[in-house]
């Protein structure tokens, strides 16, 4: 029998009031929903009291550009030379006037182009999540878990007419719940990214005081970017996707430079790596295999073409816990994006690591996903030969350069079993502060895109 998701009851659709009647509003609202209403056909609602949420969604225009292809700058909102030359592009395309702003003629044809790729599977490499600011998907999967306070931050193109105001309060109903609905608030801000930037001081004043905040920025991170650093600066974690990173190099790099700034920071595609870890970590706990870690000197990784990050932040980590530092870095284009990272290990042995973005037919939710792996020496007598794979199909490269027949061990990930982003998610605000771990595989990733410079 199929399994039924929770009903989500709406206390109150969105509604546009202006800033300063945002508590008021509220307010209202679980006044109005204290007790049971007179025909008892529901409980009475509850507001949330856990943590406070801000999520910044990347600017929609900025994003359909991205994700059809016409578009490869950062994810920040901001009008620029690239964004304007795209738009120029995607109006001279479909016989538009060539304005090089986001018209609402443009912003059709882009919606209806990136639908029609969803439709037939060809969307582009990037994923979009979450454009319509009206919908409560995020509070959806937040609120059936950890009902909260969620503000969320739209960023969009055109005049500068000011901040528009929205709240709304979601409650699910569980079954198993009789008197009582425990509910999530929605808080929608939208205008341009310099109007927000500009009340960007009065949102301090929204969050739940005395417990915890988190920021998830799902657009590029900028250090330099002043609403990101005020708010950043509030939040006890900050919560990327480094699965939608259009530059992924350059964003990683950023990631790294928030670190040593002292941010807090998370990425929900770190989480999608916990299978690969502790795979790779189990097929040395053995005391004979573990003797032969340090004779791993080849290492090759397999990840959906399009986004390398987790490849790298994979080998972030076996380089980090294995003390190896990097020395030189490659890069070739072509059907398959090919990586080659050369290390040093504590022993002085050269280590070599291949990174390679295969083309395939069917694409994942998720852009980069790892399929394969092979760890090696060139030590024919060590016991070090490890071949970890995401399906059976997924080894077919490594079983023609002969790694299935001398790996020692050879296994199979079974990948998480929910690897979205508000699933993740969900599960990322039950901690917060630093995470030393990540850190140090992020700062070994950062190391080897500085060889390139």
């Amino acid at each position: 029998m199929a399994l039924q998701t929770s009903t989500i009851f709406s206390l109150q659709a969105p509604k546009d009031i202006s800033l300063n009647e945002i508590d008021a509003e509220l307010n209202q609202i679980w006044q109005s929903y204290g007790i049971t209403g007179e025909d008892g056909g529901l409980p009475s609602a509850t507001r949330a009291t856990t943590f406070t949420l801000v999520v910044y969604e990347p600017e929609e225009t900025q994003y359909l550009l991205a994700a059809l292809g016409f578009y490869n700058g950062p994810i920040d909102g901001i009008l620029g030379p690239q964004m304007a030359a795209a738009l120029r592009e995607v109006q001279n395309k479909h016989k538009l006037p060539e304005t090089g702003t986001a018209t609402p003629e443009t912003l059709t044809v882009l919606r209806e182009e990136f639908a029609k790729g969803q439709r037939s599977g060809t969307g582009g490499e990037h994923a979009i999540a979450g454009l319509n600011s009206g919908s409560p998907r995020i509070a959806d999967e937040i609120a059936l878990r950890n009902p909260c306070r969620i503000i969320a931050l739209f960023p969009i193109t055109g005049e500068d007419e000011g901040v528009k105001a929205q709240v709304s309060a979601y409650c699910p109903i569980q079954k198993q719940s009789s008197s009582t609905l425990i509910c999530c608030e929605y808080i929608t801000l939208s205008g341009t990214a310099a109007a927000l930037e500009r009340i960007g001081g009065m949102i301090p004043a929204l969050l739940i005081g005395g417990l915890p905040k988190f920021l998830w920025w799902k657009a590029t991170p900028d250090p330099n970017n002043g609403l990101f650093k005020r708010l950043a600066a509030i939040c006890n974690n900050v919560i990327v996707d480094s699965c939608n990173f259009n530059e992924p190099e350059s964003d990683l790099l950023r990631l790294e430079e928030l670190v040593e700034a002292g941010v807090p920071l998370a990425d929900l595609n770190w989480r999608r790596l916990a299978s690969w870890q502790e795979l790779t970590a189990e097929a040395y706990d053995s005391p004979k295999r573990r003797a032969a870690l340090k004779e791993i000197d080849r290492v090759t990784i397999d990840y959906e073409k399009g986004n390398p990050a987790q490849a790298l932040l994979f080998l972030g980590w076996l380089a980090s816990r294995l003390e190896w530092q990097p020395v030189s870095y490659q890069k070739e284009s072509g059907d398959y994006d090919i990586t080659r990272i050369h290390f040093i290990s504590q022993d002085q042995r050269q280590v070599e690591a291949e990174l390679a973005g295969v083309p395939v037919a069917d694409v994942g939710d998720i852009i980069g996903d790892l399929i394969a792996l092979r760890l090696s020496s060139t030590n024919p007598q060590a016991d070090c030969g490890t071949v970890i794979c995401s399906e059976t199909g997924g080894c077919m490269r490594m079983e023609t350069h002969g790694g299935a027949q001398s790996a020692g061990l050879f296994q199979q990930v079974t990948s998480l079993s929910e690897q979205k982003a508000e699933a993740l998610l969900s599960q990322q605000v039950q901690r917060w502060g630093r995470e030393s771990l990540f850190e140090e595989s992020l700062g070994v990733t950062a190391n080897i895109f500085k060889l390139a410079n």
